[in-house]
């Protein structure tokens, strides 16, 4: 079975063509980076104008470089929640439109069942249910994960998404755009202990989270800096900053791990790409027994194959959607 994967629900125009919900055929991405990086983040309207650009040519491009055409796909599947609202109609609009046409049967796909699913493409084997820490630009989650289409929220950020404060720290510093990889070299070069950030809600009862007092925090010492003629490294800063970030997620997962007697974490979104991220929790892991899995690079961010993957799921489940079905902006 082949099932055409499409993902727009923030900057990243993707398609992909996935055979029976693990062999990855072709995955097209097109990033929005250059046109986002003067502004320091996305800005909603360009995204989907460009989405509307580059939507047919990047399908196309899936469907060439899979070696098919519409009659050999089985499944149409798309991203309706949650995302940027004008970016998820594209992707929705594009995806309807050629399942009337071809007459194939229509899923609509929750953008986090895709990024959990991702691990599976590298694990097939993975064990359920397991403790998901999905970490990007928008989100920032732990999820009790039951099955491929079945999940429940342990806990959730509060205000900013962890992948939001390394954009806006990076903003704040100048170091351009996208935030993320960019502190995250840059941090190897630094002392993550030269700095006392705090971790908002280390201490707290619940699995929530809290960025925004975070990236104040490094405003507030940055200005203070400055303002005193003190001399600042760059690389310290964002060194502390993303340890005191790490340290909270880290501690947060497995409690839930703990919580649920579960010895198995998958990270998975943009954020799982983050090196010392993925270094600290697998050894932290380590010693409290659970093993941890991470996708690809390639699958860490928006893809279509990661929704492709989640609908043969929702497909075997009997699940179809209507063309008459939303997107939404949140769960």
């Amino acid at each position: 079975m082949n099932i055409l994967g499409i993902e727009t629900s923030c900057d990243d125009t993707a398609a992909a063509v996935v055979a029976d919900g693990q062999k990855i055929l072709s995955n097209v991405i097109s990033s929005q980076n250059e046109f986002h990086a003067k502004y320091g983040g996305i800005v909603p309207e360009i995204a989907s104008r460009k989405h509307v650009e580059l939507i047919l040519y990047v399908i196309q491009a899936a469907l060439d470089s899979a070696g098919v055409t519409y009659n050999e796909i089985d499944v149409i599947a798309a991203t309706n929640r949650p995302g940027l609202v004008g970016s998820l109609l594209v992707g929705l609009s594009a995806a309807k439109s050629i399942a009337y046409c071809y007459q194939k049967p229509f899923i609509g796909v929750n953008h986090l069942l895709g990024h959990v699913y991702a691990n599976f493409f590298e694990h097939p084997d993975l064990k359920l249910p397991h403790i998901s820490l999905t970490v990007s630009g928008g989100h920032t989650l732990v999820m009790y994960i039951t099955s491929p289409t079945q999940y429940e929220i342990l806990g959730h950020t509060v205000d900013d998404a962890i992948g939001e404060a390394y954009d806006k720290v990076a903003k704040f510093l100048g170091l351009g755009y996208p935030g993320g990889p960019i502190i995250d070299n840059m941090a190897k070069d630094g002392n993550p202990e030269a700095i006392d950030f705090p971790s908002p809600l280390i201490h707290s009862k619940d699995l929530n989270f809290s960025f925004s007092g975070l990236k104040t925090a490094v405003i507030r010492y940055v200005t203070e800096q400055q303002r005193t003629g003190q001399s600042l490294n760059y690389a310290d800063v964002v060194a502390s900053f993303q340890r005191a970030a790490i340290k909270v997620l880290v501690k947060k997962v497995l409690e839930a791990a703990q919580e649920k007697q579960i010895s198995t974490i998958t990270l998975s979104g943009g954020v799982a790409a983050n090196s010392a991220l993925r270094e600290i929790l697998i050894q932290e892991a380590r010693h409290n027994g659970v093993q941890v899995y991470y996708p690809p690079l390639i699958l860490c961010t928006d893809n279509g194959a990661m929704i492709a993957g989640a609908a043969y799921h929702l497909y075997q489940q009997g699940v179809r959607s209507g063309l008459d079905l939303g997107a939404y902006a949140s769960l």
